[in-house]
């Protein structure tokens, strides 16, 4: 089955995690994907060597692509990565801001000199303003934009528990990517595109930035909700945590009627409404607290399930290792086949996404200058 970005080139100076989740979707989709790595190594290769010898991390984000070494100080890899820019259709990096231009390569003049090309260019804060030239990473982006301020119970901030930051860029870089490739179809018109990680958690965190500038600031509850009630964690007799969701009143009702078998709470005032049970939200939990604390964990949920009131597990990674809706996919490494999940979109009636290998650092270096340079 042919893959929707099949003939596609994309030329990715890539390294960590945001740009990388680019060209891996980009290869995901079909796009060929020549990555182009340090001497040393993407870094993300030495995060950890959890999975055979191997970085999790890297195996994650490069199933698919090309490892191509280069050294952009070298006047022999500069001729290469001149012929490769000639030919992409996509150009990623995440170099720091002024990096590629030290080298020689102004983005600008990239462009200008390859009018079709797609250049997509993620950093930190972008390649203007006062925090311009900072070095940024997922953690501090998470502490810088507020993320962190809204995470957590109350003692303290907490971090989001993966690269929420890096992810999220890499999918918005790789929305505009395809944006552009759309507009280019009609146009032949290429792109400049810039994205930051400051500019897409500002983006993310825009409830709790509109709720603090109009006069009600979040603060940290846990896996509880600010803006409802019930919705959180309550322990069942046999000691199992089960967070609940309770979106309207009319589940509400439905939670009081059919599960807790107690109608009167329903249409009491104090609880009756969503501002209400927010009002009293001590009194809320505490009442759906007590029905959990006297029923055991299985009866509990066939009763949630069967009142249609939204719930779910608290799972540790084992749990969801041995969830039943988790999909898993095999690649190929230089060190043996490992499992990961598979991408959340499916087209139903094809099958689009094959087990694609990730690359062993520069494994294709030989072949792809001698395809470009001769």
């Amino acid at each position: 089955m042919k893959k929707p970005l099949e003939g596609i080139l994309v030329v990715s100076l890539e390294q960590a995690v945001a740009a990388p989740m680019t060209g891996r979707r980009l290869a995901d989709a079909g796009a060929r994907v020549i990555k182009l790595e340090r001497p040393e190594g993407d870094f993300a290769r030495g995060y950890d060597q959890l999975a055979k010898g191997q970085s999790v991390y890297f195996i994650w984000l490069n199933r698919g692509k090309e490892s191509v070494v280069v050294d952009l100080a070298n006047a022999d890899d500069k001729r290469l990565f001149e012929a490769l820019l000639a030919k992409a259709d996509v150009f990623v990096q995440n170099l720091k801001p002024g990096a590629l231009a030290k080298l020689g390569y102004p983005i600008e003049d990239i462009c200008a000199r390859h009018p079709r090309l797609v250049a997509c260019s993620i950093s930190g804060y972008g390649d203007s303003g006062p925090y311009a030239d900072r070095k940024a990473y997922d953690l501090l982006i998470q502490a810088e934009s507020g993320l962190a301020s809204v995470t957590g119970s109350a003692p303290e901030p907490a971090r989001v528990g993966v690269s929420i930051v890096d992810v999220s860029t890499g999918l918005h870089a790789y929305e505009a990517i395809l944006e552009a490739l759309l507009r280019r179809a009609t146009t032949g018109k290429g792109a400049d595109i810039r994205i930051s990680m400051f500019d897409t958690m500002a983006e993310l965190m825009s409830v709790p930035l509109l709720q603090g500038i109009h006069g009600a600031p979040p603060h940290r509850i846990g896996l509880s909700h600010i803006s409802l009630a019930p919705y959180g964690v309550f322990t069942t007799r046999d000691s199992v945590p089960i967070l609940i969701s309770i979106q309207n009143d009319r589940e509400w009702r439905a939670l009081c009627t059919k599960v807790f078998e107690q109608p009167e709470h329903g249409t009491d005032p104090r609880f009756a409404t969503s501002p209400a049970r927010i009002a009293n939200r001590p009194e809320t939990d505490g009442l759906v607290a007590a029905w959990f604390a006297a029923h055991d964990a299985e009866p509990a949920i066939a009763k949630l399930d069967a009142a249609d009131i939204a719930f779910g597990r608290v799972n540790d990674v084992f749990g969801l290792h041995a969830h039943p809706h988790l999909r898993m996919m095999t690649v190929k490494t230089e060190a043996g086949p490992v499992a990961l999940p598979v991408p959340p979109a499916k087209w139903i009636g094809e099958e689009l996404l094959a087990a694609e290998s990730v690359p062993a650092l520069g494994a294709h270096t030989c072949a792809v200058r001698e395809e470009f340079l001769g």
